[in-house]
């Protein structure tokens, strides 16, 4: 069953369950990947598909940053569980810890001495490991390995 099969399948148990919260969420990234669909003229692939449920993802920790910035908390924690579900979708992320010693590993590989090649390291992971890591966290984890 492809990614949006799935999202599809999900959203008619969330219907016949009645979780609003959950159908809701769903509806939105039914949406989504229609509009990604109608823009690329064809079924989406699963990749496809990750990309735009990746975008939702990153909308929703940007809007949690956001209103607990503004101490809208009742928001953040409802946006904290639009994104719960959200990442169910997506391949598990890789820990912290396999993170820090793939970006050493690559650091070192790559010959990276300053901040100046913060872009070459980059451009490796995110070309190998795109569905398992955060850019943010990758960018913060080089700054602190190449000062």
């Amino acid at each position: 069953m492809s990614l949006t099969e799935q999202v599809r399948a999900d959203l008619t148990a969330a219907m016949k369950a009645k979780e609003a919260e959950k159908l809701s969420t769903l509806r939105m990234l039914q949406s989504a990947l229609k509009n990604e669909q109608i823009e690329k003229m064809h079924e989406l692939s699963d990749a496809e598909a990750a990309v735009v449920i990746r975008r939702a993802v990153k909308q929703r920790q940007d809007s949690i940053e956001q209103f607990e910035k503004a101490g809208r908390q009742e928001l953040a924690d409802k946006e904290k569980r639009e994104l719960a579900i959200l990442e169910g979708y997506l391949p598990a992320q890789m820990s912290d810890e396999a993170l820090e010693a793939l970006i050493q590993g690559l650091v070192t590989a790559t010959g990276a001495a300053s901040k100046k090649d913060t872009g070459k390291v980059m451009k490796e992971i995110m070309a190998k490991h795109r569905d398992q890591v955060d850019g943010k966290k990758v960018q913060e984890i080089l700054g602190r390995l190449l000062t």
